[in-house]
Formats: C-alpha cells, sequence, structure tokens
C-alpha cells in the first residue's frame, strides 16, 4: 500500500480497523531502536540524546555511534520497512507487516550486525505496565498499513506546527522529536531557572532519569496517539514545576481543557482536525497554554521571545538599549 492522502488536504483520522493493536506493536519496535540508540550516545540534558525524528517516510533514530561505525535505523511507513544503514555504505532492512514483538527484536538484531553494529541493548519495555521482556513477547500483532501511513502523516503535520512554534523562542528550546517510553512528539521550552527536585515515582522509569528530566523550570507540549490511559489520540501542555493557577487558565480552543488526573491540558486530536484550520486552531492551543506557564510562573518573556520564524528571512537582532 502507498500513500495517497492529499498533504494539503484535510488531517487525516487515527483509530478504526486495527490501529490500536498496531500502534501498541509500533510503540514496542520503536523502543527496541530508541533504546540501541540510548545506550550508545552520550547523555544530552533532558534525554534528547534518546529520541526519535520524523521524517518524509517514517522516522528515525538519526546517526547513532557504534563501536567505530556510525549507524542510523530507520521505520519506512511508505515501503514499510525496517532499515539499519550504515557509513560502510551497508543497508539491511525487513519488511513492516504482522509478527511478534520478540520476531522484530531478532530481525532488528539480525539487520544492526549486517551493518556492522553490535546489539546489546537493555531489552526490557520501558514506561509501560507489566512488561514483558521483547524476547519472551510472542503474542502475535498485526500490522495495518493504511493506519500506520495516517500515522505518520498526522507526525508530518503536528512536526511542522511544533517546529513553527519553535522558533518564536530564543531561550532554551527542544528540538521536535518523539520520546519511544510513551510515544509521544514533543516540543519543551525552558525559563532559564532551576527547578525544584522532581520527586520522581513515574512507573517503570528511573528516579534518576526523571529527576535530570525535570531539572530545569519547562513549559512542554506535545501529542500522543492513545495508548493504555486513553485510546483517544491528544495534544498535551504541562509545566514544571507547576504555577499557582495553571489550572484555572483559560486556554484555547474551547475544547481545550485541564485534566486533574493528568495534570496537564488535553486537546482531543479529533477538535483540531475536525476544526476548520487545523494548523492555526493546534497553535493556539500551544501559545495559549505555554502563556500560562510563563505568566504565572514570571518568565522574562520579553527576553526569551521574538517574532516567529519566516523561510529565508534572518531573524531582526536590535542594538541593546543602554
Amino acid at each position: 500500500m502507498k500513500n495517497d492522502i492529499n498533504p494539503e488536504g484535510p488531517w487525516p483520522a487515527l483509530g478504526g480497523g486495527e490501529w490500536s493493536e498496531t500502534r501498541a506493536a509500533l510503540h514496542l519496535w520503536l523502543q527496541i531502536a530508541g533504546k540501541y540508540r540510548l545506550e550508545r550516545t552520550p547523555w544530552v540534558n533532558h534525554s534528547w540524546h534518546a529520541t526519535s525524528y520524523v521524517t518524509p517516510r517514517g522516522l528515525t533514530t538519526g546517526i547513532v555511534p557504534d563501536k567505530g561505525r556510525y549507524v542510523s535505523l530507520e521505520f519506512d511507513f511508505y515501503d514499510h520497512q525496517f532499515l539499519a544503514r550504515s557509513d560502510s555504505g551497508a543497508v539491511k532492512a525487513f519488511p513492516l507487516k504482522n509478527m511478534t514483538v520478540a520476531d522484530f527484536f531478532g530481525s532488528a538484531k539480525e539487520a544492526i550486525a549486517a551493518v556492522g553494529g553490535s546489539t546489546e541493548i537493555h531489552a526490557i519495555p520501558n514506561e509501560l505496565p507489566d512488561p514483558v521482556p521483547f524476547a519472551e513477547d510472542t503474542k502475535p500483532r498485526p500490522y495495518d498499513e493504511g493506519s500506520v501511513e495516517r500515522f505518520h502523516q498526522v507526525l508530518l503535520r503536528v512536526n511542522s506546527v511544533f517546529f513553527h512554534f519553535r522558533t518564536s523562542f530564543l531561550g532554551k528550546v527542544s528540538p521536535v522529536h518523539l520520546f519511544w517510553g510513551a510515544m509521544d512528539l514533543a516540543i519543551s521550552r525552558y525559563s532559564g531557572r532551576r527547578a525544584p527536585l522532581h520527586p520522581g515515582g513515574f512507573p517503570h522509569l528511573s528516579d534518576e532519569v526523571t529527576r535530570e528530566a525535570y531539572s530545569h523550570e519547562v513549559s512542554a507540549a506535545g501529542f500522543w496517539p492513545g495508548g493504555a490511559a486513553s485510546e483517544e489520540a491528544i495534544f498535551y501542555s504541562y509545566a514544571y514545576p507547576e504555577p499557582e493557577g495553571f489550572k484555572k487558565w483559560k486556554v484555547e480552543p474551547e475544547d481545550g481543557f485541564y485534566s486533574s488526573d493528568m495534570g496537564e491540558f488535553l486537546l482531543p486530536y479529533d477538535a483540531v482536525r475536525s476544526s476548520d484550520n487545523p494548523e492555526e486552531t493546534l497553535m493556539r492551543f500551544l501559545i495559549s497554554t505555554y502563556e500560562a506557564a510563563a505568566d504565572l510562573g514570571r518568565w522574562d518573556r520579553a527576553e526569551l521571545e521574538c517574532p516567529p520564524g519566516r523561510p529565508g528571512v534572518p531573524r531582526e537582532v536590535k542594538t541593546p538599549s543602554s
């Protein structure tokens, strides 16, 4: 199957068919690729060294240094393949299809070894309840190509809006990247100030990792395609530490709301998809929830912000006032 979704047309619907089970399988496969990168890349602040990135064809780990080789792992959602590549020129691929996690794990290790990489990873899922080691997960898993293609088109659209949002911030800001622990595409802005020590306590995630991730004041937003907590795809936004009055802030659009259970603002994906202008609707959510964190947290917005970037136009830099 080839993707025939019009990139300038409506945002595609998620769900239906075998998407739920396909998403669960893809989540575990992404963890395997992510763990390969995590264990070979020097630590970068807030675990930014462990993430994946959206590409025109799917997702990639980017370059991973591996004992003298440079390797990338890629999910191609057009030809529906997993590919390992290295600087030797070697490429090894296998098809994405109905299979068990154990089968994917074995095939991924064979592909990595074939291009000169090493294959040792921490082979147990993270951030999931009742994790089963990858090699022991022999439950049959469906892979619905159409659902994956629609998911990829959503990622492309969300990635573009998140990146545009990123351009209007001069302070420390993350890349737009996918965290494989929860399978969420995320963007984070920072005030520049240290945060209180995070209490940790996230299931199946080291407190040491959590505390490093939240070492500084942050306003974070992201897209989550659904999973264990909810089948519904949602956008989220939260602040750490959460300032007084945050949960009562009036955010846009009207479909956005604060979830006391989740401790963050939420906006259903379908509310964005069905709006007259999904890009503008999502941007309103990103801006209004960031403003809640920045205004209530007393961030120095005059120093941290700038007009949104435009293609081919350098940002204007004014002479500092005396």
